[in-house]
């Protein structure tokens, strides 16, 4: 029936954690609540059970409710495919790819989808908290927003501004929005929170004090860095650790330019036996190295470029050849094959670009996408597995003769002669206990019988409470309307 919106004073000021957080402890005093993003950009993206996707962000915070990720938690969602273009994502169907400018002038039609699925998720639950995106300072891009003053007005949805202490800045990040705000939308906002504090918050009272005497705007608190973040699935690749674990069995990633639906990597980040590392490019694969994971591309032919670019496809033959293994999930598993085929320009320019040529398999873009929720089998260890699948193109080959897992009895994915040659197109596989552990055992490695999704509950919980300790959950919620 009411609902709250949390901004930011920038970009990758932990806005989503606070969401997250303030779901949990609206949940866990009684409150039934739901998440509400406008407009997200993001390559990392969630299956809902209605058949959709949203960004990834959205579906953790369902999770801090209690509930089920839907597409009107989310309802436009931009997947970036170029420097210049995006695909666009309403209420959960691709319905176009566009540049910028043309982007622009395609929003001011999507507010009524956006009003739609907010007033749909505001007559069912008691609370909405909405998360911003990017900057309302960003006034240049303030004509048909949609996405934080634009949608606080045409919704009459009170404000939080949040700002990143961590950065430095922070005074002048809050009294400065304040400074560049139209007057009737500085009225919006109701308050403000100080977040990713390092060491002793009453440091900052003076500074707190400043904010408050300069805006006028009551501070509802100073947020701790959450020292248990990493527990939770990373929105932005960029958020990922470098290097996680220390363990012996030694992974490396390769950081592709258009990385989508990474969530694969957290749950194995997590294992004590595995030792991680993100490369980024440039960087070499290490000569260590036991599994390459090529992980989902939102541009396939224009990430395989760069893969070898970085000269990523010489060090993967060097170690195939020392013995090593090789994952590729969705389009790391198309890159894998002998040739991927965009004849109508899905994905970027039309054309046909030659695989790494480690499977047997060959791929053809086609407009249809599958959105899917998947059961399966893997076919090495005859574990059940479950995961999602979020893709275009279709693959098929004398690889995929040894499948990677049967779906429903068909083969999925493909796997070379020799076994050490993967691909898959399903995500999220790996949140599977039981079958992280089979999957980690026959790779040789070892397993700690992690519980990655409780893991993620307790996390959420450990949130909350962090949340009700240094903020002032009460009257952020009685600002509610």
């Amino acid at each position: 029936m009411t609902a709250l919106m949390i901004q930011g004073a920038g970009s990758n000021v932990g806005k989503s954690m606070l969401v997250a957080g303030l779901c949990r402890a609206a949940r866990l005093r009684g409150l039934s609540v739901a998440p509400f993003k406008t407009q997200n950009m993001s390559n990392n993206a969630a299956v809902t059970a209605n058949g959709g996707e949203i960004g990834r962000a959205q579906a953790l915070q369902a999770l801090a409710c209690g509930l089920e990720p839907h597409t009107d938690m989310n309802p436009v969602l931009l997947k970036p495919e170029s420097e210049t273009g995006s695909q666009v994502v309403v209420q959960g169907q691709r319905i176009a790819t566009v540049k910028a400018r043309e982007y622009a002038t395609l929003k001011p039609q999507l507010i009524a989808s956006v009003l739609d699925s907010f007033n749909r998720l505001k007559s069912q639950y008691d609370l909405v908290i909405v998360e911003g995106a990017g900057s309302p300072a960003e006034v240049n891009l303030r004509a048909g927003d949609i996405a934080n003053m634009g949608f606080a007005r045409a919704a009459d949805c009170p404000v939080i501004l949040t700002g990143d202490i961590d950065r430095g800045g922070v005074i002048a990040q809050i009294i400065g929005t304040q400074a560049v705000l139209d007057p009737e939308d500085a009225a919006m906002i109701s308050g403000f929170l100080i977040n990713k504090f390092r060491g002793d918050p009453s440091l900052f009272d003076d500074g707190y004090k400043l904010i408050e005497a300069r805006t006028g705007w009551r501070g509802f608190g100073v947020v701790p860095f959450f020292a248990d973040a990493h527990k939770l699935p990373a929105e932005d690749a960029l958020d990922l650790p470098q290097g996680g674990g220390s363990g012996d069995y030694k992974i490396a990633v390769l950081t592709l330019s258009r990385i989508a639906n990474f969530d694969d990597l957290d749950p194995l980040a997590q294992e004590p036996g595995v030792s991680l590392t993100l490369l980024r490019a440039g960087q070499p694969i290490p000569g260590d190295t036991d599994l390459v994971i090529i992980p989902g591309s939102k541009s396939t032919r224009g990430d395989l470029a760069f893969l070898r670019a970085q000269g990523w496809d010489i060090d993967l033959a060097a170690h195939l050849r020392r013995g090593g293994r090789v994952l590729g999930i969705c389009g790391g598993y198309q890159m894998l094959g002998q040739s991927v085929r965009d004849p109508d320009g899905i994905e970027g320019p039309a054309g046909e670009t030659l695989g790494l040529g480690h499977l047997a398999i060959d791929t053809l873009m086609t407009p249809d996408k599958r959105l899917t929720r998947t059961k399966a089998v893997h076919a090495a260890t005859g574990l059940p597995m479950q995961g999602y699948e979020i893709h275009i193109g279709r693959s098929d080959g004398v690889d995929r003769q040894r499948p990677f897992a049967f779906v429903d009895g068909a083969p999925e994915g493909a796997t070379s002669a020799d076994g050490r040659v993967m691909g898959s197109y399903l995500h999220g596989m790996f949140s599977d206990d039981a079958f992280r552990a089979g999957f980690l055992k026959q790779i040789g490695a070892q397993s700690s019988g992690l519980a990655y999704d409780a893991g993620v509950e307790a996390a959420l919980d450990a949130l909350a409470a962090h949340m009700e300790q240094h903020v002032d959950v009460a009257g952020l919620l009685a600002l509610a309307r």
